[in-house]
């Protein structure tokens, strides 16, 4: 080799290596651009007490949580109620989502991470957007496929299989995003279900006085009383033969103490349920008329009225000493506050069809006869061979 050869082969080498060290320098500055991301917030400066409204878009279907009068509502249950416990939690899960992991990807590769636009499509996302009162969004997040915990580690781009549990999902924040993120959670509640949001607070019956059910037979119906709490439960206008079995009555002397509903719809003509009347009442003065349609899809649809008589005021016996009914005064008067306010929150829901499931609502129809005592048969005497 002559010096010739030896300077163009060293000139050779040196472009070679200045070549790849700029192209190692800059793998570099793209990781650490995307790492600079890894442990900070997912939505920096989420304006919690700014956001009004939520949308949720997947698979084609839409959920609009937005607030009036500063109650949280579902839009697409007629503005009814949504359960702020669980909407507050989401807006500030999403504020303190941090991110774990990030890297820069191009549009090739987000049907691989579940990330196309939503839409009804293979491979696309879940939007959650975040508006203020005006309708302005202030944030969106595409959520993607869940984020697989396997037993090998590996680069972002080799998770996401199979195997594992979910333990984080893949996000990308805002429209026309280049970088692609993993969160720590997989927010698997973030879906547009509305009924998944409504708040199931519903009556509550206590202390019942008498519960009566009026069915399509009448010889069917019934009706129960007491004369006190810790009386046993009678049949009213009951027949000579008629006995109560109190091993079947118990399961009809709470209705909807802790009931629960699936869904619910606004009442109107066209909807209101007929068929069976079911009447309580209280000894605190609540009256309860709910009617019930028949079973569909293994719910009953329910339309509920409360009214109540708080107007009777209690009576002091001469006996009784100054400083005590002063005492016993005040606690009735107390009780009468809280039951007016029961009164005012249980009214509201007598615009509503609610749909319950079969199970809550059919130890309630029972026929009359289902209520007693069984006559027993007597054994036909042995044959005489």
């Amino acid at each position: 080799m002559n010096r010739k050869q030896f300077i163009l082969l060293l000139v050779l080498v040196l472009v070679i290596g200045a070549a790849g060290l700029v192209i190692r320098q800059r793998g570099q500055s793209s990781w650490q651009s995307a790492g600079q991301a890894i442990g900070r917030k997912l939505l920096p400066g989420l304006p919690v007490n700014d956001i009004a409204q939520i949308t949720v878009q997947a698979g084609g279907s839409e959920l609009n949580l937005a607030r009036r009068d500063n109650v949280w509502c579902v839009r697409e249950r007629s503005d009814y109620p949504a359960n702020f416990a669980d909407l507050s939690g989401l807006l500030l899960k999403f504020a303190d989502l941090k991110v774990v992991q990030s890297e820069e990807v191009g549009a090739s590769q987000l049907g691989r991470f579940e990330l196309l636009p939503p839409g009804a499509g293979a491979k696309t996302a879940t939007q959650i957007e975040f508006k203020d009162a005006a309708g302005k969004t202030r944030n969106s997040v595409l959520l993607g496929k869940k984020h697989m915990n396997k037993a090998r580690g590996g680069q972002l781009g080799g998770m996401g299989g199979d195997e594992g549990w979910p333990d984080g999902r893949y996000v990308m924040v805002g429209s026309g995003a280049k970088t692609l993120a993993v969160v720590s959670d997989p927010l698997d509640n973030v879906q547009p279900k509305p009924d998944a949001w409504l708040n199931k607070d519903f009556v509550h019956v206590e202390k019942p006085r008498t519960i009566a059910v009026q069915l399509a037979e009448a010889t069917n119906s019934w009706k129960l009383t007491r004369a006190a709490e810790t009386n046993d439960w009678q049949l009213a206008d009951a027949k000579a033969d008629e006995k109560l079995d109190p091993a079947k009555v118990s399961g009809v002397t709470s209705p909807f103490s802790s009931a629960s509903f699936s869904d619910v719809a606004a009442l109107n003509a066209s909807n209101a349920p007929a068929g069976t009347t079911l009447t309580v009442e209280t000894f605190d003065g609540f009256t309860y008329v709910a009617k019930i349609g028949a079973s569909e899809n293994g719910n009953y649809p329910v339309n509920i009225i409360v009214s109540a008589n708080l107007a009777t005021e209690r009576v002091v016996a001469q006996d009784e000493k100054a400083g005590d009914k002063a005492k016993i005064d005040k606690e009735f008067k107390e009780r009468r506050a809280k039951l007016a306010e029961k009164l005012a929150v249980e009214k509201r829901f007598a615009g509503w069809i609610y749909q319950f499931p079969s199970y809550t609502v059919d130890s309630l129809l029972k026929p009359r006869k289902e209520l007693l005592v069984e006559e027993k048969k007597e054994a036909a005497p042995a044959e005489v061979k």
